[in-house]
């Protein structure tokens, strides 16, 4: 092996990743009533923060911290019970890392980049040579060890990942406008009118919220942005622009490190943040070639999972059949209904001649008999009750439910109990 090829090995064993996990999730609706955006459940068995997890431990980077404020106990539990495998006395670790005004006692995280400065002094004790920052809210597979070594090739201290996105959808992203070799030349954060990649007036090049640093240039520049009338502190705000004004940032194609995609494909990301790109995400699954590949050995999806009896699928009798097809069925569900294109996660029930279709069921969810879901996500442990019929009158499901402008319909205990 040569001189370089072990230097890049090297690479993951020098860095710290801090996961940024404190988002409010307000655009999910009540299924961040009680958890934070991280910790919402995902793919039949995971919650979305397993995903830049996985990405880190499967890059070889096994020293991370979870960054968390607002509803974060199911997150916290979520980790202390699935990512308590790494071993501290080989210099793994997952540190969680909850608001606690180490600063001082007035603020609690302001921004992205105030978390990370409010915890400067722990990470200083690690002595990382670099830093990546991750939103922990995005559902991706990506080797972040070919970030490092772009990063180090390009002789950056700052490298930001990206991706191409729709011009339409671009002001809801960091945008930036890219040289020949990457240098980023602008950045704006949520633009109302977005700038495009030259010759192709209906894409833009969009940040991912992954962020690259030389560990000392962040110490240094993270103070600069935490005083101020006009600072937000924030890193798509305050720190990127400033470091592309001071000439020190490049961009990071996504297609550069993504793992799975198969050729011809755009490289797979999303942001699952309402309940729309929520529900379609997870039906996506259920497609007979989704383009996630949750089967991929090679780069596995790492979480926490009870232990649980196999699904069941129960009674052949007339019209009294356990069945499914196109679905995705957890450890420990009993079915005795129908299912279409719908996924479950653990320990559901859907009894005797219910029907189930293009639907998302969270764990512990009881379908009574006879009722009838199409299109719906339904939270964890509701019992919908026998006949409810959800899904085919639009007016009465936006009345007893939260129903979205494209006919998802989101049902939660509370939205039950009222019913009664």
């Amino acid at each position: 092996m040569t001189e370089k090829a072990l230097a890049r090995l090297q690479l993951p064993r020098r860095a710290v990743a801090l996961v940024l996990a404190g988002g409010r999730g307000s655009r999910l609706g009540q299924l961040t009533d009680t958890r934070a955006k991280p910790a919402v459940y995902f793919g039949g068995k995971f919650r979305i923060v397993d995903f830049a997890m996985s990405n880190c431990l499967n890059s070889g980077i096994r020293r991370m911290g979870v960054l968390a404020q607002y509803k974060s106990h199911s997150l916290l539990r979520h980790i202390q019970r699935g990512w308590g495998f790494l071993k501290s006395e080989m210099n793994e670790f997952v540190d969680l890392l909850p608001a606690q005004q180490r600063i001082d006692e007035a603020s609690w995280y302001r921004g992205t980049a105030d978390a990370v400065f409010q915890n400067l002094d722990i990470l200083r004790a690690h002595r990382p040579d670099y830093i990546l920052v991750l939103a922990g809210d995005h559902i991706y597979k990506m080797d972040y060890t070919r970030m490092l070594v772009d990063h180090v090739e390009h002789g950056a201290a700052c490298t930001v990942g990206c991706i191409e996105v729709p011009r339409s959808e671009a002001h809801a992203f960091g945008v930036m406008k890219v040289d020949e070799r990457n240098r980023i030349l602008e950045f704006n954060e949520k633009p109302a009118e977005p700038d495009t990649i030259p010759g192709r007036p209906d894409t833009s090049l969009a940040s991912m919220g992954i962020y690259l640093f030389d560990a000392e240039l962040l110490y240094d520049e993270l103070p600069r942005h935490m005083s101020g009338d006009t600072t937000q502190h924030d890193f798509g705000r305050d720190v990127i622009p400033a470091l592309v004004r001071a000439g020190h940032a490049v961009a990071h194609p996504f297609g550069l490190s993504c793992v799975g995609t198969e050729p011809g494909k755009q490289p797979y990301w999303r942001d699952v943040g309402t309940l729309d790109a929520y529900w379609s995400a997870n039906i996506d699954l259920t497609a007979t070639d989704p383009d996630l590949n949750l089967y991929d050995r090679d780069w596995p999806i790492w979480t926490y999972q009870e232990q649980l009896p196999p699904a069941k699928f129960v009674h052949n009798t007339g019209e009294r059949k356990g069945t499914a097809v196109e679905s995705m069925v957890s450890g420990g569900c009993i079915i005795s209904g129908s299912l279409d294109r719908s996924l479950l996660f653990s320990s559901c029930r859907v009894h005797s001649y219910s029907k189930v279709s293009w639907s998302v069921l969270l764990p512990e969810v009881q379908i009574g008999r006879g009722a009838r879901l199409t299109r719906t996500i339904v939270d964890r442990g509701c019992i919908v009750p026998d006949g409810l019929v959800v899904g085919e009158d639009p007016e009465l499901d936006a009345a007893r439910f939260n129903r979205t402008a494209n006919g998802v319909t989101l049902i939660t205990r509370d939205m039950l109990a009222r019913l009664e």
